[in-house]
């Protein structure tokens, strides 16, 4: 072996030692904080609605072995995804098909968070909500990214589960149990899921195209995607009103929801009858964009009622006493 051969042995020794270039900033990246962020909220609002209360140290406890948990899903999905994500120029940079950190690191990364949360909220709080976080992280990595995402244009229908668990686990993480109430706030999210991601897949489709991944617009087409989109809608609507129903919500959420869920099946009705050029992309993004306000507004009133009610009782102080 010659003088250079050996130095360029030895240096891609040294690079596969060393791994990827990654900063925190990069490992943070990893967990995908604006998914986690959602998740961290949804899953708040469930351990806040959820009655009896949790000592504030305990709930913290499991927020954030939710927020972990959500973390390494995030984590392990880029690690999978790495192929299709460098052929995205939405995904492009992220910190694998970039090339900053490697794939071993992501997956070692995403493992140890998820028995690390797992393992933590099993022990601090309760094995259901234990058992619930490892099912979302199971879900979420194997079924939707393993399988679904590249197999079916149903994918994000039946992988939706995955993101609207969070707060059945706040739940379950208060009361031990799974109840009526809490498959009402994981419907909210589940039925959102979809017409959300197909309103982006909408005006990203040459992406999922280039990548092989068969989100709807990609195997079925734009107006079937249409199509689809403003039947969830419709779906999407009452079931956002369901919470005043069973008493989880006052009236004030009530006339909240009944209104933007109006809002939400017109943007959903635009999108279906603008069928082609910039007008049509214009309306999907204005869904997309409206349909994340939406969640987060019909969560947070959620809050804010629960909040206020426990305020007036002089429970709020005492909360998990």
């Amino acid at each position: 072996m010659s003088l250079v051969e050996r130095h360029d042995s030895t240096t891609a020794a040294a690079a596969a030692w060393d791994g990827g270039t990654g900063s925190v900033g990069d490992y943070f990246a990893l967990l995908k904080p604006r998914v986690m962020s959602l998740v961290i909220f949804t899953a708040l609002v469930g351990i806040v609605l959820a009655p009896g209360g949790l000592h504030p140290v305990l709930a913290g406890t499991a927020l954030l072995c939710i927020a972990i948990g959500a973390g390494a899903s995030g984590a392990l999905n880029m690690w999978y995804d790495a192929d299709i994500d460098r052929v995205m120029t939405r995904t492009a940079k992220r910190p694998v098909p970039a090339g900053r950190v490697t794939g071993d690191e992501a997956f070692a990364f995403g493992m140890t968070l998820a028995c690390g949360s797992v393992l933590m909220i099993g022990l601090a709080v309760n094995l259901l909500a234990a058992g619930l976080l490892a099912f979302t992280i199971f879900f979420y990595v194997v079924v939707y990214t393993m399988w679904l995402k590249r197999s079916t244009p149903q994918n994000i229908v039946i992988g939706g589960a995955a993101g609207a668990l969070p707060p059945v686990i706040g739940w379950a993480a208060v009361t031990g149990s799974v109840s009526l109430e809490s498959i009402v706030l994981f419907l909210i999210i589940f039925m959102w899921t979809p017409p959300h991601f197909w309103a982006l897949a909408l005006f990203k489709s040459a992406d999922y195209e280039a990548a092989g991944v068969p989100m709807l617009p990609v195997v079925r087409g734009a107006q079937s995607t249409r199509n689809h989109i403003l039947v969830y809608s419709l779906l999407l609507a009452p079931v956002g009103l369901t919470p005043t129903l069973i008493g989880l919500a006052g009236p004030v959420y009530g006339v909240a929801a009944m209104a933007l869920g109006a809002v939400f099946v017109w943007l959903a009705v635009d999108v279906w009858r603008r069928r082609e050029g910039p007008l049509a992309t214009r309306a999907a993004v204005r869904l997309f964009l409206f349909s994340i306000f939406y969640l987060f507004a019909l969560f947070a009133l959620l809050l804010a009622e629960r909040l206020v009610t426990l305020a007036f009782s002089g429970a709020l102080f005492g909360w998990g006493g």
